[in-house]
């Protein structure tokens, strides 16, 4: 697996965090609550829920239907007041045929995540298949839907920056754009385009100056398409590795938001402050994981679902949730780093036997 380097000196890619918690107490851990009981909430929280890798053009849109269908659910059993919704790229596979006036958005988002349950904003960055063109560019159409009549649709440039809740604010949130310059240092190759080298120099400076920026959040977040760590078939990405993580280590993030690989992982790094999230099991066809997770965890899974995040000024909450709301995994976090595994909807050893052999077949 090789090391990297960061500011906190090298760090392997197979050890991951276990002065926290103990992976051989996790398979004696009671099963968390599904929709038949009511998940612990603190007074005061603010939740979001959020997905990636859902706007997949399938007939039916099966997939995604089922998720959506659990995030009301889940909701509505909790219950639950979503105070905001965060789409962690790839939102149109496929054609997206008159662009911002495209009819998909009225089927795969204004109906499929309907204003009536989650009546908040959904902030959104751009994952690799948003970066196409069916026949014209899927980016511009997105930045056009969130500038055009009264829309939830949040996306006023490529990278932005905004704070969670609005009022008495929790988490910073850094939303990036990780669709990186081909390796040959091109950014158009038929169909497919990334940013520009120009513009990824752009958006690293301003990634630095808004680290910089003096905040009176107890969390700092940063959410971008690609995963920089993934135990999934896409594996670790150089490029946010080299650029992205020594920042993420000089400036305390907390954690780092992902998609891209359909799955749901959790993943922490010995003498890492960042914690790694990924959620890209919104609709699209699942991936075999790669890495077997009891070398590097403490957890992923291929299964379609979604992820809620609960914030307190002492606490951060996250749980992965399959579609039919079950809680397959849980964890909290200080704003001084420190991490504690609230429980598994099955048994550690379960999880493990089954998904080493999916990531096997």
């Amino acid at each position: 697996m090789g090391t990297h380097e960061s500011s906190f000196g090298p760090v392997s890619r197979r050890r991951f965090l276990r002065q926290s918690f103990a992976f051989s107490a996790l398979a004696t851990l009671e099963s968390l609550p599904s929709f038949a009981g009511p998940i612990p909430h603190s007074q005061g929280a603010a939740d979001l829920l959020m997905i990636g890798d859902w706007g997949y053009d399938d007939e039916g849109h099966t997939g995604q239907s089922g998720v959506a269908a659990g995030m009301r659910q889940y909701v509505s059993h909790q219950p639950l007041n979503t105070q905001a919704l965060l789409f962690l790229g790839d939102n149109w596979y496929g054609e997206l045929a008159g662009g911002a006036h495209s009819p998909r958005w009225r089927t795969q988002f204004e109906t499929m995540y309907a204003a009536d349950v989650f009546d908040c904003p959904a902030y959104a960055i751009l994952g690799n298949h948003d970066y196409q063109k069916w026949p014209d560019s899927k980016v511009e159409a997105e930045l056009e839907y969130a500038r055009i009549g009264k829309t939830r649709w949040f996306m006023p440039t490529r990278w932005y920056s905004f704070e969670f809740p609005k009022k008495h604010p929790l988490i910073t949130f850094i939303a990036l754009d990780s669709n990186m310059p081909f390796k040959d240092g091109s950014s158009e190759k038929g169909r497919d385009f990334t940013l520009t080298l120009q513009q990824q120099a752009e958006q690293l400076t301003w990634l630095e100056a808004e680290l910089q920026c003096p905040r009176k959040t107890p969390f700092l977040v940063v959410m971008g398409h690609h995963p920089m760590y993934s135990d999934g078939p896409h594996g670790d990405h150089p490029v946010l590795i080299r650029d992205w993580d020594p920042l993420f280590q000089k400036y305390g993030v907390h954690l780092y938001l992902a998609g891209h690989d359909h799955d749901l992982q959790h993943l922490e790094f010995e003498g890492h402050s960042t914690t790694h999230f990924l959620s890209g099991g919104g609709g699209a066809d699942l991936y075999n994981l790669k890495i077997d997770p009891s070398q590097r965890g403490p957890y992923a899974q291929k299964v379609y679902g979604f992820s809620h995040l609960s914030v307190t000024r002492e606490l951060l909450t996250l749980r992965h949730l399959d579609s039919d709301g079950r809680v397959l995994h849980a964890f909290t976090k200080t704003p001084e780093g420190k991490i504690s595994i609230l429980g598994s909807g099955r048994s550690r050893n379960e999880q493990l036997h089954d998904q080493y052999r999916e990531g096997a077949d």
